[in-house]
């Protein structure tokens, strides 16, 4: 009788589930996307004429502001850059690298995610808070925090080891969709970033509708899509 004791293999995910829990996981960051847009679009008109989460074109605004000699529109496209930095740097600590055999929804990326959620929530008190008076100064501290969340985000998504997955830094979605279209690619591979892309800029109209007005529920435009994909993130960490 041999003493070798039973190989214990671990069960793998079929094919067809792999594919299923990667189109839920997609559909997370479509929702992630969607927040991204509402939160650019609030901080361009409410918070000093900057975005949360565009740093390039934060970039071209202080490049502006230094030819323009507007020292308000340097500071807050500053801050925002140094914030979204900070941000990332944060989320980056959460998160961690990807690594080969992780799944396809990271535990860690949760955490990253709760982590924006609770800047997000301190960003909802000051909003209420600063609402009647609307100071120039909390509109900047403000800023401040949507760009470090979506900066935390950024982190988040880059967890998946995904070249090209973003709900943050879009252009590249932008350029890869044309190209594809233009090489007359197949539309199934087209569809994640036409859907993301659609996702940024219907978030973006929502965000400028409820600012305008409704501006007290703005910071729902930002919460309540970030606590539906952490709740729903549960489902797809195989």
């Amino acid at each position: 009788m041999s003493s070798t004791a039973p190989r214990v293999t671990r069960p793998r995910v079929a094919p067809r589930d792999d594919d299923r829990l990667l189109r839920r996981r997609h559909a997370l960051v479509v929702l992630l996307t969607f927040l991204t847009g509402s939160a650019d679009a609030v901080g361009f008109l409410s918070l000093g004429g900057a975005f949360s989460s565009v740093m390039t074109g934060n970039m071209v605004l202080l490049g502006l502001s230094a030819g323009r000699g507007d020292a308000d529109l340097a500071l807050t496209s500053g801050c925002a850059i140094v914030s979204f930095i900070l941000g990332v740097l944060a989320g980056a600590r959460v998160v961690g690298s990807a690594q080969p055999d992780d799944p396809v929804w990271p535990r860690r990326v949760t955490w990253a995610l709760v982590l924006e959620l609770l800047v997000f929530v301190v960003f909802l008190v000051v909003w209420v808070v600063d609402l009647p008076t609307h100071s120039g100064r909390v509109d900047l501290a403000l800023l401040m925090l949507s760009a470090t969340a979506l900066g935390v985000q950024s982190s988040a998504i880059q967890r998946f080891g995904v070249p090209g997955l973003s709900s943050t830094y879009l252009t590249g979605t932008l350029t890869s969709l044309i190209a594809g279209v233009a090489a007359r690619s197949p539309w199934g591979g087209l569809r994640p970033k036409a859907q993301v892309l659609l996702a940024l800029m219907t978030g973006a109209a929502a965000g400028a509708l409820v600012a305008l007005h409704l501006p007290l529920a703005a910071p729902a435009l930002l919460i309540v899509p970030l606590v539906l994909v952490i709740a729903l993130s549960t489902r797809i960490r195989a």
